[in-house]
């Protein structure tokens, strides 16, 4: 059985050279942004203890899962490029993927890639001076040269995303290593820090913030090998190995600064590299964050132009066709890189980090379907089960909800043979485990 609009299937495809590492190394380049250096702080003020507040990652990493194995049932019968775009217009109609698909080609991603390339540029100048207009210069070079070394081959993207996800690991493991070794793990109580008030929905979406951007991963159905297997399988092993290591890096930090500064710090991450390394210590960790946000723009910048050639592959753009060509030779896609760049660079030229990361990406908890960056509700609240036997079942399917109770949800989606219909269940022909285990 097939959820696929046929009527795609005679636009040009991109090489399928993309293995389950490259999907992996994917994930966790597009999730290890700046949020695991920056977000310690702000759930550690607002969870009120240290002990809380490593409970709260992992409550979130659980229910990141549950949205990611939803998703991964979805991907591994849509295994299409598009990702979440191809998903909605497939399970909720053309008009649902239409509105996500033009707000993300045309705001969302670009403005994502604009405040990621200036947020590089202002690492930078920690070691380079630049002013402001410099920042912006060196934030557009930037731009043109991830896009040139997309344009000339996937793999060429995909060799800069798995460089720069092993340097950007590389002060990550370091803190971790370093922060269990020498610290002491004696801090670690639910006794809460300074008399603060206690929010755990707030502490949560500073953990769901900083778990986002895996779904992008979905993009790549159509260049992953075996991707009703692989692509599920690079999102689920993707989250949990970063998940690991927020909770892991949480405990370092706790082992290592005293409580009261992690909850008050405002550069928690050089706080944190100086206890550790010294004077050094600073540079270290600011070349850390400054390949990590690299490594996410590059994602980032991967990801919305294959969104892009999707939708201008439905022609639900204008200039479609253009936009939804590949070139002959390199196989890539090389107008919606462009078209994503010229975007990304234009956000750059009018305006700032703290405009762009607020104003322009789709809140991911948002009170809609269609303004939903990485969980839609209704996917979320789907229950692949069937009256089939051995059909696969997400596990916790009521959990992914539970971040987005004010949207209204489809009962079930059900497929029978041919056909998928509206409020009734959707069963899957084969468990999706035998589909992951080969």
């Amino acid at each position: 059985m097939s959820l696929v609009d046929p009527g795609v299937d005679h636009a040009p495809k991109l090489k399928r050279n993309l293995s389950l590492g490259d999907g992996i190394i994917f994930v966790v380049s597009l999730v290890i942004g700046s949020g695991i250096f920056l977000k310690p702080q702000a759930v550690l003020a607002n969870s009120g203890s240290p002990g809380a507040s490593i409970l709260v990652w992992v409550v979130g990493g659980l229910i990141t899962i549950c949205c990611g194995l939803t998703i991964a049932e979805v991907a591994s019968h849509i295994p299409r490029l598009g990702g979440l775009f191809t998903y909605l217009t497939e399970l909720y109609g053309k008009v649902v993927g239409f509105l996500y698909g033009w707000v993300e080609a045309i705001i969302s991603s670009p403005g994502a890639c604009g405040a990621m390339a200036i947020a590089v540029a202002t690492f930078a100048s920690f070691f380079v001076p630049m002013n402001g207009t410099e920042q912006k210069i060196f934030a557009v070079l930037l731009i043109v040269v991830i896009v040139a070394v997309n344009a000339i081959a996937t793999k060429a993207g995909v060799w800069l995303q798995n460089i720069a996800t092993a340097l950007k690991l590389i002060p990550i493991a370091a803190v971790i290593v370093w922060g269990l070794i020498q610290g002491n793990l004696g801090q670690m109580n639910f006794d809460n820090v300074g008399g603060a008030e206690v929010s755990f929905g707030v502490a949560m979406l500073g953990v769901l913030w900083a778990y986002d951007g895996w779904i992008n991963a979905c993009t790549l159905g159509d260049e992953i090998e075996k991707p009703e297997r692989n692509l599920p399988l690079a999102i689920i092993i993707g989250i949990a190995f970063v998940i690991v290591v927020s909770v892991l890096f949480n405990l370092a930090v706790f082992a290592s600064v005293p409580l009261t500064r992690v909850a008050t710090s405002t550069a928690l991450g050089t706080d944190v590299a100086l206890a550790l390394f010294g004077n050094w210590g600073g540079a270290f960790i600011t070349a850390g964050m400054m390949i990590s946000v690299f490594g996410a723009l590059n994602s980032q910048m991967m990801s919305g132009a294959r969104i892009s050639l999707a939708v201008g592959q439905r022609r639900e753009l204008p200039g479609g066709k253009v936009l939804g060509a590949i070139h002959p030779t390199p196989k890539t896609p090389l107008n919606s890189l462009v078209f994503e760049g010229l975007i990304s660079v234009a956000f750059v030229l009018v305006g700032t980090f703290n405009f762009l990361s607020v104003r322009t990406p789709i809140h991911p908890d948002g009170g809609s379907v269609v303004l939903n960056r990485g969980r839609v509700a209704g996917l979320r609240s789907c229950t692949f089960r069937g009256e089939v036997a051995g059909t696969g079942v997400v596990p916790l399917f009521g959990a992914g909800p539970l971040r987005c109770p004010a949207v209204p949800l489809p009962r079930r989606l059900n497929s029978r043979k041919d056909s998928l219909h509206w409020g009734e269940g959707l069963p899957l022909t084969r468990p999706v485990a035998r589909r992951l285990l080969g």
